[in-house]
C-alpha cells in the first residue's frame, strides 16, 4: 500500500498540520513541513479542509432504506411504520434488499463513515433471507466499509414460545449476521423476549444490541430490566432509543442511568426517527429524545446515529452523520464538541470498531471536509469530502458551482 502525505489540512483544534500515511496506519502528525514523507510518497492537498477520524454509523436499518415510495406511514407513527412495513415484506426480492442496502452503504462511506452497524430484520416473515442478502454486500464492499449486522427479530408466533422462536436468531448467526437484536418491549412478554436474546448473545459470545423503550409513555421501561440482567453479561451491550427515559422525572432518569453505568450499558440515541415518530398527538409535543444529560452524568457511554432513511419509519435522512451531529445540538442540546464525539470516537468505539483518528499509531481511517471548522462542518455539512478507510482512499466527493455562487469554491 502506498505512502501518502495529507498535507496542510486543519484539526479540529485548528492546528495546521501534514499527516503521514503508511500502509494502513498514521505514521507522523506534525507542523507543515516539518514532517518527511519517503521519495515516491502520494501528496494529498487538504489545503481549507478539517481533518478527522472517520465517523461510525452505529445504528441504521440497511434493509429498509429506500422503501418510501413502496409503502406509506399515513399517521407517522412506530406502530404505523410496522405495519406499513409488515405488508412490504411479503414482496420483497432479495435483489431489491441487497440493491437498496448496497447504495445506503455507498452513500454513509461518501459521507465519511467507515465502520456501521445495521439491524437487519429476521424472523417469522423473512426468515434469514433479508440477512443473507445484506451479507452479500458486506462480503462485496469489505475493503471499503467495516459492516456489522445484528439480526433484528420481531416477536413469536401465537403459541410459540420464545425458547423456540429464539432458534431463528441462531440461524441469523449460522447465516452470517454478527450480533443479536430484538425489540423486547413491544412484545407480549417483554421479559422473556429480553432473557432470550440476552441468552442466544451469550451463547453464541456476540454483542446484544436492543431497541429499547421506544416510546413516550413513561409506563415503559425495560431498561431497567435489561441492566439488572446484563450486569454480569460475559458480551458488550447497547441500548439503542431509550425514548421513555427521557420522559421520566429526574430522579429516575438518574438512578436508571447509574444502573446502566454499573452493568456497562452503552446507549445510542436515533433523534431523526425518534423525533418523527414519537410525541405525535401529545399536549404539551413530547421530544422523542433519551435522557442524554441523566446518562452522561452517569457516565454511560453514548453515541448517536441515523437509524432510517427514507423508509415508513422516516421519510427524509441523509445517511450522513453531519445531520445526526447537527440534531444533537439543536435538539439534544449538546454542545458541538460533544455532538462530534458522538458521531465518531464514541460511535466507534460503542460498536466495538477499531479506533481511528489522524495520530501516530491509530489506523487510518480518515475524514477530510471542507470546512474551515468543526462548525462549520456541522452547521453546513459540506458535499466536499475525502474518506480513506485503512489507508485506501475509498471516496472523493467534489462539488463545483458554477454562476453566481462559483467563488464559494475559490
Amino acid at each position: 500500500m502506498a505512502v501518502q502525505l495529507l498535507t496542510g489540512g486543519h484539526l479540529a483544534s485548528g492546528e495546521i498540520v501534514d499527516v503521514l500515511l503508511d500502509g494502513d496506519r498514521v505514521s507522523q502528525v506534525g507542523p507543515v513541513a516539518s514532517v518527511t514523507a519517503p521519495e515516491g510518497a502520494d501528496r494529498v492537498e487538504l489545503t481549507g479542509y478539517l481533518l478527522a477520524g472517520a465517523f461510525a454509523e452505529p445504528h441504521v436499518h440497511l434493509d429498509k432504506a429506500f422503501t418510501i415510495g413502496q409503502v406509506d406511514n399515513p399517521e407517522g407513527t412506530l406502530a404505523g411504520a410496522m405495519t406499513g412495513y409488515g405488508t412490504l415484506l411479503a414482496g420483497a426480492t432479495d435483489e431489491d434488499v441487497r440493491v437498496r442496502a448496497r447504495r445506503a452503504l455507498l452513500h454513509l462511506v461518501g459521507n465519511g463513515v467507515t465502520a456501521v452497524r445495521s439491524h437487519v430484520g429476521c424472523g417469522r416473515l423473512l426468515g434469514t433471507r433479508a440477512i443473507e442478502s445484506v451479507v452479500a454486500v458486506r462480503e462485496e464492499l469489505r475493503d471499503v466499509v467495516d459492516l456489522e449486522i445484528v439480526a433484528h427479530i420481531g416477536g413469536p408466533a401465537a403459541g410459540e414460545s420464545w425458547a423456540e422462536h429464539a432458534d431463528r436468531l441462531r440461524q441469523a448467526l449460522d447465516a452470517g449476521a454478527d450480533a443479536v437484536g430484538g425489540n423486547p418491549a413491544v412484545d407480549a412478554d417483554p421479559v422473556a423476549a429480553l432473557e432470550a436474546c440476552l441468552a442466544v448473545a451469550t451463547e453464541r459470545g456476540c454483542p446484544l444490541d436492543l431497541h429499547t423503550d421506544e416510546t413516550t409513555d413513561v409506563s415503559v421501561l425495560t431498561l431497567r430490566e435489561l441492566a439488572r440482567r446484563a450486569a454480569d453479561a460475559s458480551v458488550r451491550v447497547t441500548a439503542s432509543h431509550c425514548v421513555s427515559l427521557g420522559q421520566q422525572a429526574t430522579a429516575t432518569a438518574a438512578a436508571v442511568a447509574a444502573e446502566l453505568a454499573a452493568a456497562g450499558i452503552g446507549v445510542v440515541t436515533l433523534p431523526a426517527t425518534n423525533l418523527y415518530l414519537q410525541g405525535r398527538g401529545t399536549v404539551p409535543a413530547l421530544r422523542g429524545l433519551t435522557a442524554l444529560d441523566a446518562l452522561e452524568a452517569a457516565g454511560v457511554r453514548t453515541a448517536a446515529g441515523g437509524d432510517n432513511v427514507s423508509d415508513p419509519f422516516n421519510p427524509t435522512g441523509r445517511l450522513d452523520p453531519l445531520e445526526v451531529a447537527s440534531l444533537l445540538v439543536t435538539a439534544g442540546h449538546r454542545s458541538l464538541a460533544r455532538a462530534w464525539e458522538m458521531i465518531g470516537a464514541d460511535a466507534r468505539a460503542i460498536i466495538g470498531a477499531v479506533p481511528a483518528a489522524p495520530e501516530p499509531g491509530s489506523r487510518a481511517d480518515l475524514v477530510a471536509i471542507r470546512a474551515r471548522s468543526l462548525q462549520e462542518a456541522v452547521a453546513l455539512a459540506p458535499a466536499d469530502r475525502w474518506v480513506w478507510r485503512a489507508g485506501r482512499l475509498v471516496s472523493r466527493t467534489e462539488v463545483r458551482r458554477h454562476g453566481a455562487t462559483a467563488e464559494l469554491d475559490a
